[in-house]
């Protein structure tokens, strides 16, 4: 998981989903688990 302060690039990856969680936001990939991150 990585912290970033744009998630505009891994956003484009096939597979990602945007999700608002507790006031955050997460990137999440079912096809590539690796490709998660957090904003805020």
């Amino acid at each position: 998981m990585k912290v970033r302060n744009s998630l505009r690039a891994l956003k484009q990856i096939p597979g990602a989903q945007i999700v608002r969680r507790r006031g955050r936001t997460f990137v999440i990939n079912k096809k590539n688990p690796r490709m998660k991150a957090r904003q805020g």
